[in-house]
């Protein structure tokens, strides 16, 4: 519909809707300035100690060193691609222990309260298991990603499925459906809200699996970097690196989210 064809009180609303997105969004621009404009002067001043806290120019002296050394992109490189692959795969078996679950009631209630046991499980217990499984390569840090995430999306999406309106599926019951045709033209359709959701959810359970992984057996990475700043005193590399890591965590976030707003749903 076409902006010119609303009535003048749907043009009046539409307008004070942008108008709060805008003001919002300058909103948490000033906060941020705020915020790190506080930090450098209570470093500055004696306030906090800057060895400590560190502070916005000596986390950019950092980032620059890095960027000039030619170890910035090294290290976000390896991290990124490995919450990828640990997201990707982690989502992926996610669903299919979901859509195996609901298929079959006896399947789901023989190991569904598994599920829910291991979902709070800290992972990181499973840590030097892990290792000795996987080795001390990348493929130990992939799997701490995958482990986290795939519990996570397994629960969500099963619950969105057993959630799906029974009296669809009865109708479609009487009209000789099967399982697949029930799954395939209802019950997953009605739950890509779900699926985004999750989506959502396992971009920081990817993440927290990968830094975690990195923690543990790693020569590369941002988790590596952190851990070693923090080894020899270096805080400005360990915040450094924790911005870093906010901002590719953001914006995997926002590619999400714009997949969602890409979405339409009936």
């Amino acid at each position: 519909m076409n902006f010119n064809d609303l009535s003048p009180l749907h043009k009046e609303f539409l307008k004070k809707q942008k108008r709060r997105k805008v003001v919002i969004h300058l909103l948490q621009i000033a906060f941020l300035a705020v915020f790190l404009g506080a930090w450098e002067l209570a470093t500055q001043v004696g306030w906090v100690d800057g060895f400590i806290f560190s502070s916005p120019s000596r986390v950019w002296n950092t980032f620059v060193n890095l960027f000039e050394e030619g170890n910035l992109f090294k290290h976000v490189w390896a991290s990124t691609w490995e919450t990828i692959l640990g997201f990707a795969i982690g989502t992926i078996l996610g669903m299919l222990i979901a859509i195996i679950l609901w298929w079959s009631d006896t399947v789901k209630r023989v190991f569904e309260p598994y599920l829910v046991v291991l979902n709070s499980l800290p992972k990181i217990a499973l840590g030097p298991l892990i290792i000795i499984w996987a080795g001390t390569g990348k493929s130990a840090i992939v799997t701490m990603a995958v482990l986290i995430s795939v519990v996570i999306t397994a629960l969500n999406m099963l619950v969105g499925f057993c959630q799906t309106e029974q009296n669809k599926i009865l109708l479609m019951q009487t009209f000789q459906a099967n399982k697949a045709q029930i799954f395939f033209k209802l019950v997953f359709p009605a739950n890509i809200p779900t699926l985004l959701a999750t989506l959502k959810i396992n971009v920081g359970m990817s993440w927290v699996g990968t830094i975690t992984g990195e923690y543990l057996v790693s020569k590369e990475g941002l988790g590596y970097l952190i851990v070693y700043g923090s080894q020899v005193f270096r805080l400005d590399l360990v915040m450094t690196c924790t911005i870093v890591l906010c901002m590719l965590a953001g914006a995997m976030y926002g590619m999400v989210a714009l997949l969602e707003k890409s979405v339409k749903f009936d």
